[in-house]
């Protein structure tokens, strides 16, 4: 049997450009480097369509 759709998906930490940090499915096809880290997608505080960027997890 091959893999299933959620063995194919994985959630990353994500800030939208209103500073909105939630976390978003990520798919193995949208790691392409000529296309940058940014995405569009829905932020779920502001229900707009919003530039989004992965978010660095750093310990302090």
């Amino acid at each position: 049997m091959g893999k299933g759709l959620l063995d194919l998906m994985e959630r990353t930490v994500v800030r939208c450009a209103d500073g909105h940090v939630f976390t978003a499915t990520s798919f193995p096809m949208q790691q392409a480097e000529r296309l940058g880290p940014g995405r569009l997608l829905r932020c779920p505080r502001c229900a707009r369509l919003r530039s989004v960027v992965p978010v660095s997890l750093q310990r302090q």
